[in-house]
């Protein structure tokens, strides 16, 4: 690093510092605060079987109307896009599940966005919570299905960097609807059976950042009602949803097409999309076209989520589960590294929930985790609050050859190894928004502006992804404390 780089970084460090040191109380939160809404589960896993499953579905839309009155900003490739059209419908779909046992019930709600920050999610639980209309629960899950046409629910996406894209309007309206969706699936339940299966996506995805690894199943949860009302389908698939490339238009992406292809197959059926671990990152098979615009991006959208919503009704391997509903949740602090998105959580642009810590200057995004078993050791699901680079899941790190830093990656247990339970996955993110997880021995920053520009390494290889990072320590925090957390479920 020359003389003027140092100036530049040492500027851009000193900045910072002044603006933690005199930011005003209302920027923070306590812990208690921001944890206020958090349903934190079953205090001990058990595997007593309920005598059936119960299981609800509902669905609001919160597509603006007036997008030709007002500008709103589409989110997740360049920011200062309006929105010029809308190809079909942004949604909350939200099951409600419970096992009977007496605990109470887990809703689990999807919502058609880029991401949503905990502090958001908050707010929604918040509306469902003290609106009297829903019974006892343990668990309140929203996930974002990371749709990149979607309106832009973070801030990042603006007319300008230190402007925040979000509408106001929009935002409350969402929460409004997501609200509404959850309560509606705990007031349509009915009992009961309830069956998984999966099966693998072949050659539908690619990984543009190495090691090439990802999970390749396509899980599927059927829930079917004693009454044959019809089927509520629950589908989890990693992969970005960004296969309508630099659009103006407002839509869902693909996920909205494999739920149109189960629902219009299946008489009266439903259908919810949960994504999976999609760091690294995982996308389409021919996500390079999409990037390049050399490929008719719209049929390409469409049909990938028809295959999908194919595949989802393909599976025959199913297995039902025993009314066994396990989940618990607990709070995480994550190290404020990333001086870019502090600087615009002061600002106005982000709206995390942000802690004081015991070091000068330093802060932390109170975030949470979660995990949860549904049968007899059938299903391990762990609820992850970013896009989570699979490695950290399945252990195919980098070779010390291969890495930024050229060693290897030291971690306790990586996700998978955490359970013992026959089938696994992860539901990304989930109850918050914190960019790409990395694995520290790959996590490399420009020496300069960190978090600004990006770095090379050298093999000549992109380290895009950390600047869309919380920092380098995100995985092990959010590893360890996931642990932690099973370890005291599972005695």
């Amino acid at each position: 690093m020359n003389f003027k780089d140092k100036i530049i970084k040492g500027s851009v460090g000193a900045l910072t510092d002044t603006i933690l040191s005199t930011m005003p109380k209302r920027f923070f939160t306590t812990r208690e605060a921001a944890d206020k809404y958090m349903k934190t589960g079953d205090k001990a896993f058990s595997c007593n079987a309920g005598i059936k499953w119960t299981c609800g579905y509902g669905k609001a839309a919160f597509t603006p109307t007036d997008y030709n009155e007002k500008t709103y900003y589409i989110a997740g490739y360049d920011s200062n896009n309006p929105v010029k059209g809308v190809l079909d419908d942004l949604c909350a779909r939200a099951v409600y599940l419970d096992d009977n046992r007496g605990n109470g019930g887990a809703v689990f709600c999807s919502l058609d966005c880029v991401g949503i920050s905990r502090h958001d999610i908050n707010d929604i639980r918040k509306l469902v919570l003290e609106s009297g209309k829903i019974g006892k629960i343990k668990s309140l899950n929203i996930a974002s299905t990371h749709t990149h046409a979607g309106i832009d629910t973070q801030g990042l996406w603006g007319e300008k960097l230190y402007k925040t894209g979000k509408d106001a309007a929009f935002l409350a309206n969402l929460k409004k609807q997501a609200a509404k969706a959850i309560i509606e699936a705990f007031e349509n339940r009915k009992d009961g059976r309830l069956f998984m299966g999966y099966t693998e996506a072949e050659d539908m995805q690619a990984d543009v950042r190495t090691p090439e690894t990802y999970d390749k199943n396509l899980t599927r949860f059927r829930f079917a009602p004693f009454d044959n009302s019809g089927d509520v389908y629950v589908v989890n698939f990693a992969s970005h949803a960004e296969l309508l490339g630099d659009t103006s238009l407002v839509s869902a992406d693909f996920p909205a097409y494999l739920i149109k292809e189960i629902e219009e197959n299946v008489p009266g059926s439903k259908a919810v999309f949960f994504n999976g671990a999609i760091g690294g990152m995982i996308s389409a098979k021919e996500i390079k076209k999409v990037y390049r615009n050399t490929i008719d991006c719209k049929e390409y959208m469409t049909g990938f989520g028809k295959q999908l919503g194919e595949l989802a009704l393909s599976i025959e391997n199913e297995t039902e589960l025993k009314p066994i509903l396990n989940i618990k949740s607990t709070g995480v602090d994550i190290p404020g590294a990333n001086t870019v998105l502090i600087l615009a959580r002061f600002i106005g642009v982000l709206n995390n929930d942000i802690v004081r810590t015991d070091k000068r200057n330093k802060v932390c995004i109170r975030s949470e985790v979660g995990y949860m078993e549904l049968g007899e050791k059938d299903v391990g699901i762990f609820l992850i609050p970013g896009e989570l680079f699979p490695e950290l899941y399945n252990g195919e790190f980098l070779t010390e050859k291969d890495s930024a830093h050229h060693r290897r990656a030291s971690y306790k247990k990586v996700l998978c190894d955490m359970t013992d339970c026959r089938h696994k996955f992860v539901i990304g993110l989930c109850n918050d928004e914190l960019g790409y997880i990395l694995a520290e021995n790959d996590f490399m920053l420009n020496e300069t502006l960190p978090y600004i520009n990006k770095a090379t390494d050298d093999m000549d290889r992109d380290h895009y992804e950390e600047t869309n990072s919380t920092g380098p320590e995100t995985g092990r925090i959010l590893l360890e404390t996931t642990e932690k957390l099973i370890k005291e479920s599972i005695k």
